[in-house]
């Protein structure tokens, strides 16, 4: 569950409340969006989006729906912006990307919470083809792809410490997204063929995802949290000699602060570090689908009304060291809104 102090207190001011050390949210913060998968080792959105909206241990059912924005548009190789690739390789040209999650979560009581996560995936993308260096750049292949992405369910428990402070989770990602040679290049030299497994909507796996988390006031008006998440591939549709992918292990940790003066107002500033081992299989660019980044997110909490929550918040990348040459964003949006019933 996602919401404010005043909600965890009713009849209370937000700064007594701080003084409290109000509990935790039921979910932990990394598993508010989906995994994001593409041709970049960790392009994806690591913002702690329930941190961005708040904690809370009241019962209850709570819709919610988020929006990201990540446009790969700046080719990178280790810690650097590359202007080329070696000869041979792929030169990518741009991979915007957009994710729509919708999300339903239950909590009976103050220690248990579940959450179902159904991301929609929009698409496009653009490359030149293998780079040869003695010719002109070719025609740009293009493909587009909208459609459902893997859907997550994920279990939290946070009955530990009287104050709810610090949970676990226990999740699996589910392989409901189109995966494989599903979708092909539209236009270009490339149409026809199909792009690479890590661009397709989904990864064709099923995913264990296991994480930690801890909320603690620090001052009258300022509160951190720290939440760990680990996510594996457990079981591959694509397993066969020569059609085979598996997506690689990913490792986020995400910590921040919180300015809670006026709950209605709540400004953030979060440090999201997010390291993603390579892919593996015949289908699988092993060379350019690692490396680990660090994001800072400022961003800004708005509570609407008693029941509707929303939030607004970008990603700065201030480090990265990626393997291979990737498409990297220059910065990522992400946005969104919870109703509680």
């Amino acid at each position: 569950m996602i919401t404010s102090f005043t909600d965890r207190y009713p009849g209370c001011a937000p700064r007594r409340a701080l003084r409290a050390a109000a509990p935790l949210a039921a979910l932990a913060c990394a598993f508010a969006l989906p995994e994001l998968a593409h041709a970049c080792a960790s392009c994806g959105c690591s913002l702690s989006a329930d941190a961005a909206m708040g904690y809370s241990t009241m019962p209850g059912w709570r819709l919610s729906i988020e929006y990201d924005y990540i446009n790969q548009d700046q080719l990178r190789s280790g810690t650097q912006a590359v202007s080329g690739v070696p000869a041979g390789t792929e030169l990518e040209h741009q991979t915007v990307n957009q994710y729509v999650t919708a999300g339903l979560s239950y909590s009976p009581n103050s220690s248990w919470n579940l959450t179902l996560l159904l991301p929609y995936v929009i698409r496009n993308h653009s490359t030149y083809g293998t780079y040869d260096p003695t010719q002109p750049l070719p025609e740009l292949s293009r493909s587009f792809s909208s459609s459902m992405g893997d859907a997550k369910l994920i279990v939290s428990y946070q009955g530990f410490l009287p104050t709810n402070n610090l949970g676990v989770q226990l999740g699996v990602k589910l392989p409901t997204g189109q995966y494989g040679t599903a979708v092909d290049f539209h236009s270009g030299p490339n149409a026809g063929t199909p792009l690479d497994a890590s661009l397709q909507p989904g990864t064709g796996s099923t995913d264990i995802i296991l994480g930690a988390y801890y909320y603690q006031a620090i001052s009258q008006n300022f509160d951190a949290f720290i939440n760990a998440q680990f996510q594996t591939a457990v079981r591959q549709r694509m397993d066969q000699p020569g059609n085979d992918y598996r997506p690689g292990n990913s490792t986020n940790l995400s910590f921040g602060l919180r300015y809670e003066a006026n709950p209605r107002w709540v400004p953030q500033l979060q440090i999201n570090l997010l390291h993603k081992a390579p892919d593996q299989g015949a289908l699988a660019d092993v060379q350019n689908t690692a490396g680990s980044v660090a994001y800072l997110s400022p961003g800004l909490t708005a509570q609407l009304s008693a029941r509707v929550h929303a939030f607004a918040f970008a990603q700065l990348p201030v480090y990265s060291n990626l393997y291979g040459s990737q498409l990297f964003p220059r910065w990522t949006a992400s946005a969104g809104v919870s109703y509680a019933f």
